[in-house]
């Protein structure tokens, strides 16, 4: 499977990211988490932009209490949310009692909705995006816009977006910074196929890397 998207090198992902989502001004938007995610949705929340007809999803998240530091839509919600309210944040870790059942809730609610304006990815040490980890069955669920996941190496039952969610976006923007990414971002490029992020499709892809990150 060949590399697909768009390769962007950017001075900060961070404040690129902040600027292509205030310039789209979506509609609808899924979110996630990490380090990177955090310190991008920091630089979105200095924007001038009007939340107020936007639906927010969360693209993968821990079957965590919101208020757990492990909660992606904890941090969403504190970093970028504090005072911006959107038209709705649909909650993953709250849509059901256990993870399967939250995860039918929200494939349900997602397959209600049109393609979603942007999703917002990132790209972990060991090739996966999303919670679609290397080698997990997961991979390979055609069927279902959201599923559980997890593995031993992952703490947390988990709840993810799976490839066909992913590819009913708009644009799928991936950041990727740092010089730790450097090796899994090279290979992802060459199209190795053993990473899950190789395998994201979308009707638009943006990567958007740092110097650091792509070498």
């Amino acid at each position: 499977m060949s590399f697909f998207g768009e390769v962007r090198e950017v001075e900060s992902v961070q404040e690129a990211f902040a600027d292509l989502v205030a310039e789209r001004k979506p509609r609808s938007i899924a979110l996630s988490g990490g380090s990177t995610a955090e310190e991008s949705y920091e630089a979105l929340a200095t924007r001038a932009m009007d939340w107020s007809g936007t639906e927010v999803f969360i693209g993968d998240e821990r079957f965590v209490p919101v208020t757990d530091p492990d909660s992606n839509e904890g941090m969403i919600r504190r970093v970028l949310f504090a005072i911006a309210q959107p038209k709705a944040l649909h909650s993953m870790a709250t849509a059901g009692p256990t993870p399967e059942s939250a995860a039918n809730v929200y494939d349900a609610l997602v397959r209600t909705r049109s393609p979603i304006d942007v999703v917002h990815l990132g790209l972990g040490p060991d090739g996966h995006t999303a919670s679609l980890f290397p080698g997990s069955p997961t991979l390979d669920i055609t069927d279902h816009y959201v599923t559980t996941a997890g593995d031993e190496l992952h703490p947390h039952p988990r709840l993810t977006f799976t490839y066909p969610a992913i590819e009913r976006a708009r644009l799928v923007l991936v950041t990727v910074a740092g010089a730790e990414k450097r090796e899994v971002f090279a290979r992802v490029r060459a199209g190795d196929e053993s990473l899950p992020a190789t395998r994201v499709r979308a009707e638009q892809v943006i990567w958007l890397a740092d110097k650091e990150a792509l070498g």
